[in-house]
């Protein structure tokens, strides 16, 4: 197991955050956060992202827990969501709006793009390196599943909450420590020969993998985005069954067992069950709850779709050219490797 440390800084916005969060907290001056050539996928403006937000999850190694909420790095973390937000809405056209009736198969029309072959490629012809890989830039999100969806629980009332708190209890493993999602993909890491300690590998995970962990930060924190998150779960458990499915087909083809494939296994089966009241109780339970809101479901699921389509590529696309899907520089070979 790896010493717990903060990541490197990737560019000057996480430069200042990192210099600043190994002290006691204090003032910190604002940041310019330079409008980036790709917002989606930038390397300094993901990491800083990331760093703000996972001090409302289980926090930064050696950092004081009262940076949490100084007002310093909320408005640093203010004028990066902005650029992130703003090239998700220049980039991810906002869907024909529909009756709440509608959500469901609205959210299908998006559900079935399927986007690269990432899953078939994992299932059929993925190196044992390419999976380790796969799952190192997974565990950026799989170790604190759940989590940010959860951020939606007292933004929602009546039969969305419901439905809401009904994927959720499954998430967490139903009231059993040992069928939590996180602590089954823990163990998935493990079997594979990974470090499944939190946040072990964020030094290697790139800007394009971080950017969907932020993705759902952003909506889950943000109120006025309590519908985005809605879509984007509703998606998320319509489009998982499948693809878990052949990841858990290409684990046993590389040579592991049930405990490896558990955390794929589950999702085959709880995905299925979720698929229906996602789409229907939940995200067509909030648009016909909160009109206003309709809008914002699909356009979460939209962009969930676009990012995961990003994410997709750029692995596949490193496969393809003979070389890492993971950070260069970083040491990404021995990391994977268990090194």
């Amino acid at each position: 197991m790896r010493v717990q440390r903060l990541p490197t800084p990737r560019g000057p916005v996480s430069a200042a955050l990192l210099e600043a969060l190994v002290e006691a907290p204090g003032a910190l001056l604002p940041l310019d956060v330079p409008l980036p050539d790709d917002p989606l996928a930038d390397e300094d403006l993901h990491l800083a992202l990331y760093l703000c937000y996972e001090l409302h999850y289980r926090g930064l190694p050696g950092v004081d827990e009262r940076w949490e909420w100084n007002p310093g790095l909320l408005g640093v973390r203010a004028a990066a969501e902005e650029r992130f937000e703003d090239g998700l809405i220049e980039t991810v056209p906002r869907p024909a709006p529909v009756p709440a009736e509608a959500t469901d198969e609205a959210l299908r029309e998006i559900a079935a793009d399927e986007g690269p072959a990432l899953a078939r490629h994992l299932e059929r012809e993925a190196t044992l390196e390419q999976f380790r890989e796969f799952v190192v830039h997974r565990s950026a999100y799989q170790l604190k599943e759940a989590d940010p969806h959860s951020w939606a629980l007292p933004r929602l009332d009546g039969p969305p909450k419901a439905a809401l708190i009904e994927i959720q209890f499954d998430e967490y493993g139903s009231g059993r420590a040992p069928r939590i999602h996180a602590v089954l993909f823990a163990q998935a890491m493990e079997e594979l020969g990974l470090d499944a300690s939190y946040g072990a590998y964020v030094d290697v995970i790139p800007g394009v993998t971080l950017a969907t962990v932020n993705l759902m930060s952003l909506f889950g924190l943000h109120r006025r985005r309590r519908g985005a998150i809605v879509g984007h779960l509703a998606l998320f458990e319509m489009t998982s069954s499948l693809p878990n499915r052949r990841y858990a087909r290409g684990a046993r083809r590389l040579g592991f067992g049930d405990r490896a494939c558990a955390f794929f296994d589950e999702h085959v089966m709880a995905d299925a069950v979720h698929e229906v009241i996602a789409a229907v109780d939940l995200a067509g339970g909030l648009a016909a709850r909160e009109p206003a809101v309709a809008g914002d479901v699909l356009w979460g699921a939209a962009a969930l779709a676009e990012l995961d389509r990003r994410f997709a590529e750029a692995l596949l696309g490193a496969w393809e050219a003979g070389r890492s899907s993971l950070r260069a520089g970083a040491g990404a070979g021995a990391v994977v490797l268990g090194a």
